[in-house]
């Protein structure tokens, strides 16, 4: 009887695993956001609730594991459509890192940062690391790059002069105002077209009514060349940028162009008055960006500094200076000596012989493992422009992976650079400029994040485009490829905790790489082989409209290339950093801009909810943003042809019965705002699109 009882025990058992309904792996959700961790950003010896979605009565048990621990979840909460498991979990001071383990029946699955998975994958876990934040306001911030010279003349008495500069076998050259449009030269280092901080505070309506949160500046402090990346004076920010308010000085004449012998080279960027006048202009435009509600990010370049650097002076132009001591190249007794690496062969001074970034030297690499004293200017230098009275609101690290001399080192100073400019301004953002997976910089203790290559820039642009991020090569068979395209989202953006990832920086073009809208016209090369006017012919618009809705629904800061809302074209550097195109603007396509940032802007799931991929194919990409009080679809059709598609959206976190309503759609001719309502069944909706059109709908 016994042994019978047991037998039929078992049967009841195989028949109910028989009923239990099929797991759904779409339901199966948790990130980082406030929504599934409280607090999502939680202090070190804090308790913090995970969360966990499942689909309505599917699963036994879910578990929070680590490398040693389970913790057993509760079912917390639950509607019609998903069952939320919940357990808090007290942290220490170290990373906590665990996956989730969902037990359904006989069924067992695991879910990380990837998605669904069999195996314990451990470069894919979930990471707290308590203490680490990122700022609220830069959390899908609209940002918005500026390269000063390049986008409005608002004072033309600070323009830099014919033969002012020899910089890099070049004589500075003011380009004609009735030329503001002309492209770049190809090599155009000497070649400014005035363009100054004053014309960007002329400009602030404009940026504005765009909808922009945070400008983004390229270099602004004193340097001889159009970019600033090879900077001469870190503590003031460039006379022909600022103010010039004592012209004093003599222009170099044809005949003297060896720069190692500019000391007539004119003092408007020594000169004191000019270079106070230039800071005080700086903090009162900041004071008046912030009244807007506006923030500053500043570009700061702490590899190397260029050879006019005044610690440096190469040029000799500092020598008998008020207010300068004697460079490093002008006497070897200079307090400036260690800021560089010297090679120690004889006895002469100057110094020819020194250690340039790339081997370039007009670059010199500052040689922080060789002075104590650089080390700490330069936290100095990172302290002062994020402190009263300028209050600047964070900075961008240029080549920050290649500062110093080791990895180790690296990471030391990015670790004391975070102290120092979290202790003068706790509200400021730190953001790496980084190729390649960011991971180990993205621990906590460096970086707050990075300028977004590599889930964003590049898989987009391949995606929609087939085109490398220079216009360097074109690869057809990349086009629509959503496995491609899926699989190093998916990876990447594992790498990023979710503070870091919501205020990526999310370009589509910078001053590096060519122009977005020149990619979408399939021409490999560069301006001096193909020409300045193949940049704009045979562009596509509607993989434009495309790729701005992506940039605006995406995870992370939307940030715009001065231009790039306004129809600019360009190949690579130089030729991407042409002038603002004022008078000759794509009002339709700044007018979309406008929208799309107003949509992004007014839904909080846009900013810091969560996002999964929904049921994509090639040429038809499908995901969702949302929370637990919006929920957002979107279809992207990169096809030339119309696409229909039976969609599952119960992974936006939407019910099974839903209706959904159009808030915007891109075409190949435009766009519109004209709402479509599309009703849910089961979680199935019929979504019809246009060749190369993109839609938003949101759960009403």
């Amino acid at each position: 009887m016994k042994y019978q009882s047991m037998r039929e025990s078992n049967k009841v058992q195989q028949y109910m695993m028989q009923m239990r309904p099929v797991l759904r792996k779409h339901a199966l959700f948790s990130d980082g956001t406030k929504d599934y961790r409280t607090p999502p950003e939680p202090k070190e010896n804090d308790t913090v609730t995970i969360r966990f979605r499942t689909a309505r009565n599917n699963v036994d048990n879910v578990w929070v594991c680590t490398g040693t621990e389970r913790y057993g979840m509760h079912l917390s909460e639950w509607d019609e459509t998903f069952d939320y498991y919940a357990v808090e979990i007290t942290l220490g001071t170290r990373p906590f890192r665990y996956y989730f383990e969902i037990i359904s029946g006989h069924l067992i699955c695991r879910y990380d940062r990837f998605g669904v998975t069999q195996d314990i994958r451990n470069n894919y876990l979930f990471q707290i690391v308590p203490g680490f934040s990122t700022p609220d306001w830069a959390k899908g911030a609209i940002m918005y790059q500026i390269m000063v010279d390049r986008f409005y003349n608002g004072d033309k008495t600070n323009d830099v002069l014919d033969r002012e500069y020899f910089y890099i076998r070049t004589l500075s050259e003011r380009v004609p105002e009735e030329e503001w449009g002309k492209p770049p030269k190809d090599f155009s280092v000497g070649e400014f077209y005035g363009g100054d901080i004053e014309g960007v505070r002329q400009k602030l309506d404009y940026l504005s009514d765009l909808g922009v949160e945070v400008i983004y500046f390229n270099p602004i402090f004193v340097s001889p060349s159009n970019h600033k990346y090879d900077i001469q004076d870190y503590d003031h920010i460039d006379p022909h940028l600022g103010k010039i308010v004592e012209d004093k000085g003599e222009l170099l004449t044809e005949g003297e162009r060896d720069n190692r012998k500019a000391t007539r080279y004119s003092c408007r960027v020594t000169n004191q008055r000019n270079l106070k006048a230039s800071n005080d202009f700086f903090a009162d435009f900041v004071k008046e960006v912030h009244a807007r509600g506006m923030k500053i990010i500043l570009d700061g370049v702490f590899n190397h500094c260029g050879s006019f650097n005044c610690w440096m002076d190469r040029e000799r132009i500092y020598e008998d200076k008020e207010g300068f001591e004697l460079g490093a190249f002008v006497s070897k007794e200079s307090p400036y000596r260690s800021y560089f690496n010297f090679k120690e062969e004889g006895s002469g001074w100057p110094r020819e012989n020194y250690e340039g970034w790339w081997g370039h030297d007009t670059l010199p690499k500052l040689n922080y493992e060789g002075s104590k004293a650089l080390y700490q200017d330069i936290l100095r230098i990172a302290k002062k422009w994020v402190s009263e009275p300028y209050c600047c609101d964070g900075w961008r690290l240029d080549v920050a992976e290649d500062l110093g001399h080791s990895r180790e080192f690296n990471h030391k100073f990015w670790r004391d650079f975070r102290g120092a400019v979290k202790e003068a301004n706790p509200d400021a953002v730190i953001l790496g400029e980084h190729y390649g997976d960011p991971r180990e910089w993205l621990s906590g203790d460096e970086w707050d994040t990075i300028m977004n290559y590599v889930a964003f820039m590049e898989p987009l642009t391949w995606f929609l485009t087939g085109m490398e991020k220079h216009s360097d090569e074109f690869r057809p068979d990349l086009i629509g490829k959503i496995s491609d395209f899926e699989g190093a989202m998916r990876h990447y953006m594992s790498s990023f905790m979710t503070p870091s990832l919501l205020c990526s920086m999310n370009q589509l073009s910078n001053h590096d790489h060519s122009r977005f809208l020149t990619r979408t016209n399939h021409k490999a090369g560069r301006k001096e082989y193909l020409g300045a006017a193949a940049a704009s012919e045979g562009v596509d618009f509607g993989i434009m409209r495309e790729a701005v809705l992506v940039q605006m629904t995406w995870p992370g800061a939307p940030t715009l290339y001065y231009g790039d809302e306004a129809g600019l074209c360009g190949f690579t550097d130089p030729d991407s950093r042409r002038t603002y195109p004022w008078g000759r603007e794509n009002w339709e396509l700044i007018d979309l801009h406008r929208e799309l940032i107003r949509i992004h802007r007014e839904n909080e799931a846009f900013r810091t909810g969560s996002f999964q991929f929904l049921d994509s194919e090639d040429q038809l990409l499908c995901y969702a943003r949302f929370n637990r009080e919006q929920q957002f679809v979107i279809l992207v059709n990169n096809d030339e042809a119309e696409r229909s598609k039976e969609l599952n959206i119960l992974a936006a976190g939407v019910p099974e019965e839903a209706v959904m309503s159009r808030l915007i759609v891109t075409t190949e001719k435009g766009y519109s705002l004209m709402p479509e309502t599309y009703y849910a069944d089961k979680g199935i909706i019929h979504v019809t699109l246009q060749g190369k059109s993109a839609v938003i709908l949101e759960r009403v």
